[in-house]
């Protein structure tokens, strides 16, 4: 039998709600009506609905601070927004903050049901999807760690680019990992026996540049007092990174496309070409197309090389993964110190899942290092924790930081296992505990998910998930 799907609407014209309660009420859902943002919130935390039919104008708050919520609190729900006469433009608005459509009032009975329908079977796959590649997903992927939805895409760029030669062209805010990214190609790659070979266009000086990529001759300049190999000798045979490569002096530019061009190219001081074979990854932290638009960049070797784009996304985007490379750091460097860190407290964990790491990874792994030469106690609490994490602020100024219960004070449901059962009756099914474990924890934590996801090590969107299908699949 299939199950009714849940919807919310928020509307506060009665008139309006009992017109949408009736176009949508042979529809195989159950609708629920509220008629204020706090009531909405309210509603959503108790019974994460599969859609949100949302008005823009309630009485006590705007309908895009509902849709913020939910985007920063990880609901995987589907918002559509409603809007009246003249207001379209603020829908498409709300549409890039993260809603789905958009309906304009007065509301149609044949758009209503056609909307409806369409996002709810989005939100369906969407959560078949998610179930499958939780299934296959990837923890850890050469020099990665974790298994969130956008490092899997990349892991999969990764996999069908990487037998190729095609140059791949990484972006990414600093910190994120380009250089892992680009041995993950190598290592992948028909040429993991041969060379790596990585350059930062931004960490060498503009006039040694060249001598550093092609090489030079005896006596090329003053201070070369032997022939050397540059980076594109070295990397015969397997592949050169160029890092920062929105750094690179226009002048060189040139050179490094006719290189890029015909895999030839000449030593500083040299009349003699020489060719290699050379599997080519940059990667930049800047906007490439602006950077050509401003005339930084050469239009021509932008396009020679950005075969196959590839974009990593920043820590913040990246959820549970943060606490899977903290702990991986931690223990790393417990090890390398001889400390006796192995985790982190609840709150602890709240606070970098919330953080919002301008500095990506590298800043991650700073914030961790620091905590291990400082202190040595088996959990981090947020007294370990050094600034901006302690300042009693999770990611943006506004966000107060959410007091977690200790783990410890948490009332144990029922005594641990400690002989086998007498007969196959007294053996519940697993669902079942994990409702009741669940449920418990939220209500120790007074209705409020991300703390209850924090005792439980999980993401809130587990749980939220895990609501919907207790509310369409009841016990």
């Amino acid at each position: 039998m299939k199950h009714k799907s849940h919807v919310l609407l928020v509307e506060d014209s009665a008139s309006e709600a009992r017109l949408i309660q009736q176009y949508l009420k042979d529809e195989m859902l159950t609708l629920q009506h509220v008629e204020s943002g706090e009531a909405a919130i309210s509603a959503i935390q108790q019974h994460p609905p599969s859609l949100v039919l949302l008005d823009l104008n309630l009485p006590d708050m705007p309908g895009q601070k509902i849709l913020e919520w939910i985007r920063e609190q990880d609901i995987p729900t589907t918002v559509a927004v409603i809007t009246g006469n003249g207001s379209v433009d603020v829908a498409v608005e709300m549409m890039r903050v993260g809603a789905e459509d958009f309906l304009e009032k007065p509301v149609s009975a044949s758009r209503l049901r056609t909307t409806t329908r369409n996002l709810l079977e989005k939100s369906r796959l969407k959560n078949l999807l998610d179930e499958f590649q939780s299934t296959f997903e990837r923890e850890q992927y050469h020099g990665f760690i974790g298994s969130s939805l956008p490092m899997q895409a990349v892991y999969r760029i990764i996999d069908a680019a990487a037998p190729s030669k095609a140059t791949v062209f990484i972006t990414g805010e600093s910190g994120t990992g380009k250089e892992v990214c680009a041995e993950a190609i190598h290592k992948q790659g028909t040429r993991a026996k041969q060379p790596f070979i990585a350059l930062n266009c931004g960490a060498i000086p503009h006039e040694l540049m060249e001598s550093e990529i092609f090489g030079h001759v005896k006596g090329a300049f003053t201070g070369a007092a032997t022939e050397r190999k540059g980076a594109a000798s070295l990397a015969d045979g397997g592949t050169l990174f160029l890092d920062e490569i929105g750094e690179m002096a226009m002048d060189l530019q040139t050179k490094l496309l006719r290189f890029v061009q015909t895999g030839t190219f000449q030593k500083v001081g040299s009349s003699k070409e020489e060719k290699v074979d050379i599997r080519f990854i940059c990667a930049t932290n800047r906007d490439p197309l602006e950077e050509v638009a401003n005339g930084r960049f050469r239009e021509d070797l932008y396009y020679r090389l950005h075969v196959v784009p590839l974009q990593l996304p920043s820590l913040k985007e990246r959820g549970d993964d943060i606490i899977a490379i903290a702990h991986t750091f931690l223990v790393n460097y417990a090890k390398e110190e001889g400390k006796a860190f192995r985790s982190f407290s609840p709150s602890v964990e709240v606070i970098l899942r919330r953080y919002n790491w301008p500095g990506n990874v590298r800043q991650l792994q700073n914030v961790i290092r620091n905590i291990v030469v400082l202190h040595n106690e088996k959990i981090v609490t947020e007294n370990h924790l050094p600034p901006p994490l302690n300042s009693g602020l999770v990611g943006h100024e506004n966000t107060h930081f959410i007091q977690v219960p200790n783990a410890a004070t948490a009332p144990t449901a029922q005594p641990p296992l400690s002989t086998l059962p007498n007969s196959a009756a007294e053996i519940r099914p697993l669902a079942t505990i994990e409702r009741e474990v669940i449920e418990q924890a939220i209500a120790f934590c007074n209705d409020n998910i991300p703390q209850a996801a924090a005792l439980l090590q999980v993401s809130p969107s587990t749980i939220y998930r895990k609501k919907q299908t207790w509310d369409s699949q009841p016990i």
